[in-house]
């Protein structure tokens, strides 16, 4: 079974120096926390926040090229965590409505995914393992509420180096 996820955001763990993606489904009160590398969560911060960099990211250039073979990215399935490690696929249609499905670090896909509005999912099984349950009563879970705060007060260009 796959389950529908928003992105909440992209933040800096301290005291490790290192980005996080946090992820909550949609119909639930579970959080997926991705570690990622710094470039990928500035591509996730430049999308979630509308910055169009002066020349393409990498994934600014993925959609154009998907556009060009018109083709399409329908989906993002967050598969499984092996080890430490997060594993995705990306769930594509050729311009002959003919099915793909390509491998992808998590972090890749998730930035396609904010570029061409396409879902986000990740398997029941995956949120079972990694997701962690953070119930939410008539106002926001103080965790989250301070993530929203620390995103309202950083900018794209704090992940430069």
């Amino acid at each position: 079974m796959l389950i529908p996820m928003e992105v909440i955001g992209v933040r800096v763990e301290m005291p490790s120096n290192q980005p996080i993606i946090l992820l909550k489904e949609i119909d639930g009160n579970r959080f997926l926390p991705i570690w990622v590398g710094a470039v990928e969560a500035t591509a996730i911060a430049f999308a979630q926040q509308g910055v169009e960099p002066p020349r393409p990211l990498t994934h600014d250039l993925m959609r154009e090229l998907l556009e060009v073979l018109e083709a399409t990215l329908t989906a993002v399935h967050l598969t499984e965590i092996k080890e430490g490690i997060f594993y995705a696929t990306m769930q594509l249609r050729d311009k002959d409505s003919k099915a793909l499905t390509l491998p992808a670090r998590p972090s890749d896909a998730i930035a396609l995914a904010l570029r061409t509005h396409s879902n986000i999912l990740a398997t029941a099984q995956l949120l079972d393992t990694a997701g962690v349950e953070m119930p939410i009563g008539d106002g926001e879970n103080q965790e989250v509420e301070k993530f929203r705060e620390f995103l309202d007060q950083i900018n794209p260009e704090d992940f430069l180096g």
